[in-house]
């Protein structure tokens, strides 16, 4: 054998490299303390939902939100099936969020209602109804954007509103004998409404008692005295000499206020007690376990009150209340708008991509948006308003989004958190721990457990706008 080969099998023996003067790092390590990180987690997010929100101690389990009585209905949106690119039809039960159609609870009346719409494609620039002509179709918009136009002071055309999938035109026409459009409908986008004539919804209403029963009383409750936010009047008498009549009322309550109850989100961590008793040092296993689990507990909390159906804020902000962006991307004049909505509006809440988009908007027009400092942290503002970034908000395959704009705490009648404190072995605000006990594996369980919710208590404390373009333009 040749001293080449005799020094190859002594490395591959074991022996290490031939030219090996010292202790190789990797042996020494077998002997060292080395210095380690804390567990560390990805998806821990900034969490500026959970931060913002002023919370207020639940008691008793459940909050109530009592209200001035509202007169006026809110307007919802339609819901659809798709069988195919020609075959769109109405969800019948989903024709109550008409105003005039809300308490109907004729499932059969509703379908038959459904049957009379027919389905028609519009193409960008077409006028479905013009401002001033007599109301004889009712739209309802399966899928595009069409813009409200008005007309100004001096005659200039102007878009007052955007109308897009679920929402519906014309079906105001029940309040008046000789119903006329008061904007002109023209489409901005190709898409797809549902239309029903008028006549064939009169012919309908003339021969269902019940469907006139529910009009006649929409219409009545349409008539009394509001004020501005569609609250019961109540009647005072200002700027008058003398000694006349005083008028007398009284400040009328929702008989039905709404009732929030705290949420859950539970699991079970689960720790063999040898790796409790054993492997302690440097870091307790137990406390990094139990950490890491809370971590991802809030992270679901802060989900669920921005997606949740029964109270998350994105299903349950009103939907007037809810406006469209006027061109796809989100504008300053958007942000503008939103504002606008609402009296002291303390915070907007985006996903990151669409505060981005937001930054690409404000570029093209040489505008920088402002910084405010919110926690000892740089946060981009617009008008002053905070903009935090919120992953939860969820994003669509089409690559759209929203924005939340929020007026906080119950002294400004606005959004509140709501948490339990003080419960059994509480270790975080809502937020327990409780030992489950040893099995017969050896295994200890402990029950983690977090409640909240979160209440809207105007319906103008939250505003949302919709269908914003995230997706970034082609190069």
């Amino acid at each position: 054998m040749t001293i080449e080969a005799t020094e190859s099998a002594a490395a591959v023996d074991g022996g290490g490299a031939p030219d090996q003067q010292s202790l190789s790092t990797q042996a020494a390590r077998n002997l060292a303390t080395t210095t380690k990180s804390a567990p560390q987690m990805q998806g821990i997010s900034s969490r500026w939902l959970l931060k913002s929100l002023p919370w207020v101690n639940v008691a008793g389990g459940t909050y109530r939100v009592n209200r001035r009585l509202s007169l006026a209905v809110g307007r919802g949106r339609v819901g659809f099936v798709q069988n195919g690119a020609d075959d769109v039809r109405i969800v019948p039960e989903t024709l109550r969020e008409l105003p005039a159609l809300r308490d109907v609870e004729d499932t059969a009346l509703l379908a038959e209602l459904a049957s009379r719409f027919t389905a028609r494609e519009f193409r960008p620039g077409e006028i479905l109804a013009s401002e001033g002509s007599p109301i004889e179709e009712v739209f309802i918009v399966a899928h595009g954007r069409i813009n409200r136009l008005g007309t100004g002071k001096y005659g200039d055309t102007h878009v007052v509103g955007v109308v897009t999938d679920g929402d519906h035109l014309g079906d105001e026409a029940v309040l008046t004998s000789d119903p006329l459009w008061l904007h002109t409908a023209q489409a901005s986008t190709a898409g797809t409404v549902l239309v029903m004539p008028w006549s064939r919804a009169q012919e309908l209403l003339d021969r269902s008692p019940v469907l006139r029963e529910h009009i006649g009383r929409f219409v009545s409750e349409a008539g009394r005295a509001t004020n501005t936010k569609g609250e019961a009047e109540v009647e005072l008498s200002a700027g008058h000499e003398g000694e006349p009549e005083l008028p007398t009322t009284f400040v009328d309550y929702d008989l039905a206020p709404r009732e929030y109850e705290l949420s859950i989100t539970q699991t079970v961590l689960r720790i063999h007690s040898r790796v409790a008793d054993l492997y302690n040092s440097p870091m307790n296993q137990t406390e990094e376990q139990l950490r890491l689990t809370i971590e991802e507990i809030r992270e679901r909390e802060e989900w669920e009150l921005v997606n949740n159906r029964e109270f998350g804020l994105l299903h349950n902000t009103a939907y007037d209340q809810r406006i469209s962006t006027w061109s796809g991307p989100p504008t300053p004049d958007d942000l503008d708008e939103l504002l606008s909505m609402r009296r002291g509006t303390e915070l907007f809440l985006a996903h990151p991509k669409a505060i981005a988009a937001i930054f690409r908007e404000c570029n093209k027009r040489g505008l920088y948006p402002d910084t405010v400092t919110r926690r000892g942290h740089q946060i981009p503002a617009w008008r002053g308003v905070p903009i935090y970034p919120c992953g939860k908000i969820p994003i669509t395959a089409g690559r759209s989004s929203s924005i939340l704009a929020m007026r906080l705490g119950e002294d400004n009648q606005g959004v509140v958190g709501l948490h339990q404190l003080g419960i059994p072995d509480e270790v975080e605000p809502g937020l327990n721990v409780r030992f489950m006990g040893i099995d017969e594996r050896a295994i200890i369980s402990y029950l983690v457990s977090a409640y909240y919710s979160v209440a809207i208590l105007v319906p103008d404390a939250i505003g949302i706008l919709e269908n914003v373009d995230v997706a970034a333009p082609h190069a």
